[in-house]
């Protein structure tokens, strides 16, 4: 049995905590604050404790899904791709940016966030975006 303890950043909000995420054997088992980071000193809310939980969960998707015939089935990245363009191209022609909005996730980093916020902005053009993790 291989047990690795990795320091890394929570994802989950801008406050950057420290943590060590726990894998054996390869497979992330749990999460341990860091009592170095200057931002936690070793302290973690909720979402910090449970931040390794859905990364293996078995009902997180793995592959894109799209509606075909009213029933969501797997399909290629490409295909789900080249499908969300041809959708916003459409929406955006028809009802202009202000008709796309955005929603971002804390299950990605503050870089992939603001990443988003920029496509959404400065490639769309809305201003319609939001995050689930306000604070």
């Amino acid at each position: 049995m291989e047990y690795k303890a990795t320091l890394t950043n929570c994802p989950y909000c801008g406050c950057g905590c420290g943590f060590y995420l726990e894998s054996v054997d390869g497979r992330l088992v749990g999460t341990t604050p860091s009592k170095t980071s200057p931002v936690n000193q070793g302290k973690l809310c909720v979402k910090g404790w449970n931040a390794h939980e859905f990364v293996q969960h078995p009902k997180r998707l793995t592959r894109p899904l799209v509606r075909k015939d009213g029933e969501l089935v797997e399909t290629s990245w490409d295909e789900a791709l080249d499908m969300v363009v041809s959708r916003l191209k459409e929406i955006k022609q028809a009802d202009g940016p202000g008709a796309i909005g955005f929603l971002a996730s804390a299950k990605i980093t503050n870089e992939e966030n603001y990443l988003l916020q920029k496509f959404a902005r400065a490639a769309v053009g809305t201003n319609s975006v939001d995050h689930c993790a306000r604070l």
